[in-house]
């Protein structure tokens, strides 16, 4: 499986997307650095109780893009 596949399959659970694929494809990208760097601030700051809240966001936001189209 491809890179572009993939990433399309974890953003989409439709076969043909209603979005442009590489809106799909953007979407996974920013939301996985933003999660990414956004844990490295906390961890940085000491902020250690919002990491939950920053991975739920995540988890939702990839919830949301999969079933609300």
């Amino acid at each position: 499986m491809s890179i572009k596949n993939f990433l399309l399959y974890i953003t989409n659970n439709e076969e043909v997307s209603r979005h442009e694929k590489a809106f799909d494809i953007g979407f996974f990208i920013v939301n996985t650095l933003a999660l990414v760097f956004g844990t490295i601030c906390l961890v940085y700051v000491g902020e250690w109780q919002w990491i939950a809240f920053l991975i739920i966001e995540y988890t939702w936001a990839m919830d949301t893009m999969r079933h609300n189209r």
